[in-house]
């Protein structure tokens, strides 16, 4: 077992965001450049980028990079990278863009978020972007849709962040800062624990399972652009906030979010996902059942065994079989530690429960805390 923090990747927590001094005079210069407004995932990707959250990332991939990413899983250098992540833009928006320049990305209100020094302006090819990352070109997959929504050009290059869009979360703590912690407490082993859902048993079976063999538990939800039907961000920070409160040793666990769109590109995006924990400083990463994953795209243990063919990847996987609730061992088990039939298990199944609160009725206690379900209920429309 590893025993202290792991190197960020590629051995260096990049760092784009400009000093006091550095900004005072970019944001002097940014009237004389061309303005690109994005939305709100590109600008977690820039937020993303500049933290060092995507190391050894410095900016969005030029072509050989991106290229290499979609072909072999790494970057041109070498280092595992599994995820484009890429600035598109329209034709119509080139007039005025050049290699070798700079532009200012904007919010929609065209507050100047960070200067892009583009390196490379190359064409996407969305299908072979989409059959790549997503291993399909099924259009009801919602990342492929979202390719399909993408602009025609792709800017590759260098970013420096000007204004921050996600520091003023209370939830939201940076690379830097989440290692200091993990240090300050004295952990040498932190396992990271990612989500896009409200906490159902299942969950805490799994996170308290964990935390029998690691100094610290590192809750890390997915906050951003989901698919339909998915809890709304606020709901499921309220309840992993109860959850944690009542029923985890605070000592043992710390809580931060992580600002970022989910691809839904099961194995591929389950690399990514470890390497974004790596960098927060977590030496361990929980991959459960179809992580990543939506509807029937994928093999069901396809995101565990991909970990396989990354050797190199410097965070190791923690797989665990499914959990369920079982009515005779009366308790959380799995296929390891229970020996009776199907009959007798209750299955944490999120369609379920999203059925159950939708028709106005209540999770059984055994799927899903009290506390946890009184949230839920509290919100009309809990769901995006």
């Amino acid at each position: 077992m590893r025993e202290g923090l792991p190197p960020p990747h590629g051995g260096v927590l990049v760092n784009r965001i400009l000093s006091d001094k550095e900004r005072e005079k970019a944001l002097n210069s940014v009237s004389q450049l061309t303005k690109l407004a994005v939305d709100s995932s590109i600008l977690k990707d820039i937020e993303n980028i500049a933290s060092g959250l995507f190391s050894p990332l410095e900016g969005f991939l030029n072509r050989d990079d991106y290229l290499s990413v979609l072909q072999d899983r790494r970057l041109s250098k070498g280092q595992v990278w599994t995820i484009p992540v890429v600035l598109d833009v329209a034709k119509s928006s080139l007039a005025n863009m050049k290699e070798g320049e700079d532009i200012v990305i904007t919010d929609i209100g065209l507050r100047p978020v960070a200067i892009l020094h583009i390196e490379d302006i190359f064409s996407l090819d969305r299908n072979v972007h989409a059959t790549s990352v997503y291993g399909t070109a099924d259009t009801s997959h919602p990342g492929v849709a979202r390719t399909h929504e993408m602009q025609d050009f792709l800017l590759g290059g260098r970013i420096s962040l000007l204004n921050s869009t996600v520091s003023n979360s209370p939830y939201y703590i940076p690379p830097k800062e989440t290692r200091a912690r993990f240090m300050e407490r004295g952990w040498k082993t932190v396992v990271g624990f990612q989500t896009r859902n409200v906490p159902h048993s299942g969950h805490e079976g799994l996170q308290k399972a964990a935390l029998n063999f690691f100094d610290g538990l590192f809750i890390n939800p997915v906050i951003g652009r989901k698919k339909k039907g998915d809890f709304k961000d606020e709901v499921i920070l309220e309840t992993y906030q109860v959850l944690i409160n009542n029923y985890y040793p605070l000592h043992k666990v710390i809580f931060g979010i992580l600002p970022m769109e989910m691809r839904y590109a099961g194995p591929r995006e389950a690399i990514h996902h470890a390497i974004v924990r790596k960098n927060f400083g977590c030496t361990h990463f929980i991959v459960g059942r179809d992580h990543a994953g939506v509807g029937k795209f994928y093999p069901p243990f396809a995101a565990q065994e991909v970990f396989q063919e990354f050797p190199d990847l410097g965070i190791e996987a923690v797989l665990f079989p499914s959990f369920f609730y079982c009515k005779r061992c009366v308790s959380i088990a799995n296929i390891n530690t229970c020996p009776h039939n199907q009959s007798d298990h209750l299955e944490f199944s999120g369609t379920l429960m999203r059925r159950l609160i939708e028709e106005g009725e209540s999770p059984p206690k055994e799927l899903i805390r009290p506390e946890v379900a009184s949230v839920i209920r509290e919100w009309d429309g809990p769901f995006i």
